[in-house]
Order: C-alpha cells, then structure tokens, then sequence
C-alpha cells in the first residue's frame, strides 16, 4: 500500500460571517494557502479556526485533509475552476486517496506526528460556500469525502516536507470502506461491528454506529444540515 502523499498546499483560516439561506453563519470554512511552515498543536494549525466546535476542530478532527486527485471531478459538477483548500480542507495532498489510507494508521507530518481518526463528514457549510444547497449529499454520495488526522505529537509542517506513513493499523478499515458502510451499506451491521473493532475511530464515529446498531441512529438530513 503506498504510504506517502506530496502537500500541494496548507491552507488555514479563521471563521467569517456567510449568509446561506437568509441567515448569516459563521464559518471556517474558506481557507487560504500560505508557504510559510505553521506549527500544529493538538486542536489545529497556527492561524487556523472552526466556527462550531461540536461538528469541527478538536482533538479528533485537528487537521482536515483532502486529495487533490477529486478536484477535477468537482469542477465538472461545480463547472467552475477550483483552488486549494476549496472544501474547507487544511491540507491538499496528492498521492493518497480514501481508498488507501485506514483508521488508526500513524503518519510523520514535518515534525509532527498525526492519526486518521475518521472520514470527514460534509456539512451544510459546503451548501453555504458554493450555493448549492445538495453539495453535502452529493460528497456523502461520492465517497470524496477526505479525512481527519488527530495530532499525537506536535511540532511545525512545512509543504516540503510531505506526508509519509509511519504505521499502517493493522484493521485495514480504509476510510473508503468506512465511508461505505456510514453512507451506502447502513444494514451491514457485521461491517459496523467490524469498523467498531478499531479502537482509534473518533468519538462522533464511534457513536454514530452504536446507535446504528441499537436502532435509534440520526437522520442523514439532520447531520447534513447540522440539525442533529
């Protein structure tokens, strides 16, 4: 499995007001690229924020990260042209997809070093930021979702520095699969039991298949639109 990504770019950005259905929000979703290395703490990056802490940022989900590779199908759907960190994403990497990263597996980002806690799940700030009220189904339902790192070491990253693993989990749930089983496969429960397995899967993730399997799971609607 290969086990490095090249960093195109780091984007970072604090929360700004938006208006998404006559209503102005405030988000962190617009990110800017910038060359200078940035350290990482455990919740996110120097000059980095997130507006609702109860669906973004943390200690789970410290660092965004998104394949360029999808960028191209996006410009058809979106038919316009796209720049880094366009879906609200930290790092945009080349050479890793979803399908080839797993829960759990450790890498060597700069001098720090970070974990994939889960898949990142599309919320309406992606309706917000292109006017397309359907964008986060249309992510869920592609599976280009990206994915989150926790930090387990701080330190500075730096864009030349790249992404390599360290430590791929033994489980092998890739977060392809797992965007699987959460969106497409919902009565797999042996699959949900099996994603369950892997102790590092975050919190959120954890919780949402717990109650999957005990019959009393929230909407797609209600996560998608930040109802739940």
């Amino acid at each position: 499995m290969k086990g490095y990504a090249e960093i195109l770019s780091i984007n970072t950005g604090m929360p700004q007001n938006m208006m998404y259905q006559d209503k102005v929000i405030s988000s962190g979703i617009n990110k800017q690229p910038t060359d200078k290395p940035l350290y990482l703490n455990y919740l996110n990056l120097e000059g980095d924020g997130q507006a609702d802490l109860k669906h973004h940022g943390g200690k789970e989900k410290a660092v965004c990260v998104y394949p360029f590779e999808h960028y191209r199908y996006w410009e058809k759907q979106l038919q316009r042209s796209l720049v880094y960190g366009a879906f609200g994403e930290n790092l945009t990497i080349q050479g890793l997809l979803e399908s080839d990263v797993c829960i759990g597996d450790i890498f060597k980002l700069g001098e720090a070093v970070v974990q994939i806690s889960q898949p990142r799940q599309p919320c309406f700030k992606l309706s917000a930021k292109y006017g397309l009220p359907e964008m986060p189904m249309l992510m869920q339902k592609s599976c280009y979702t990206g994915f989150y790192f926790r930090v387990l070491e701080e330190g500075a990253v730096s864009r030349s520095k790249g992404l390599y693993r360290r430590f791929p989990h033994p489980k092998g749930i890739t977060v392809a699969y797992a965007n699987q089983i959460m969106h497409h496969d919902k009565h797999n429960m042996e699959a949900a039991q099996r994603i369950l397995e892997v102790e590092e899967l975050s919190v959120n993730w954890r919780a949402t298949f717990l109650k999957r399997l005990s019959g009393n799971e929230t909407s797609t609607k209600e996560r998608l639109t930040g109802q739940a």
